[in-house]
């Protein structure tokens, strides 16, 4: 199945659908199965859940007047989650999956915090899979893999037009390495390496898994995201 452009739907419809599909990669990863020694977990990412949605900033003025702005925080970046393979041995992390939504980078606060723990990650060993359905933006106008070669000082990475959306597998360590590939909309998503270690790896069949999490998609918002 090709994949969709979410730019027509809500966040909050994206956020739904990212949701089951999420599940359908750990189901899949479960199915495969992963080697003997490894478990796969979907684990919530983001920040505190208590924290209110909307701030409000004051700035002091001539005769105590105040201006004032209501600031919409995304809330679904959030509540987002990821799929984690741990270790059994010791329960450790050992490679993560991301999913991007459009809230990881809503704002320069959103994207710092992605990337802050993207290259956290990969200080730490551990191997990531990134998957960006959405186009770039203001904040990784030249596609979210060139954002994150800026963080750990590669040299510069082009990005087709033509091929905006990216997945990206990351081995971590000292010496980073990274398996590429991009597609448009209306392409299928590229079956990606998961690395377990440097060596091993498991495939990662996003395409079928997003096929499945599709059927769960309302058929208003298939409807409008097949136009």
């Amino acid at each position: 199945m090709p994949v969709h452009d979410w730019t027509k739907v809500s966040d909050g419809t994206f956020h739904d659908f990212h949701y089951s599909w999420v599940l359908e990669i750990k189901r899949a990863l479960k199915r495969a199965p992963l080697p003997p020694g490894y478990y796969v977990m979907v684990e919530q990412i983001g920040g505190d859940l208590g924290a209110p949605d909307v701030l409000t900033h004051q700035t002091a003025g001539p005769e105590s007047e105040h201006a004032r702005a209501t600031i919409t925080r995304d809330s679904y970046a959030r509540l987002q989650r990821m799929v984690v393979i741990r270790h059994t041995s010791d329960d450790r992390i050992v490679a993560m999956i991301e999913v991007l939504s459009a809230g990881n980078k809503s704002s320069r606060h959103a994207i710092r915090s992605f990337l802050d723990k993207a290259v956290a990650a990969l200080d730490h060993g551990i191997h990531l899979l990134l998957v960006d359905v959405h186009p770039p933006g203001p904040r990784d106008p030249h596609g979210i893999h060139r954002a994150l070669l800026n963080e750990i000082g590669t040299e510069d990475y082009v990005l087709s037009s033509e091929r905006p959306l990216t997945v990206a597998a990351y081995i971590g360590g000292p010496v980073v390495e990274a398996f590429v590939e991009h597609f448009a909309i209306g392409d299928p998503i590229p079956e990606m390496p998961l690395f377990l270690t440097r060596e091993n790896y498991v495939r990662v069949p996003l395409e079928a898994a997003y096929m499945a999490a599709w059927e769960d998609v309302p058929p208003q918002y298939q409807e409008a995201l097949v136009v």
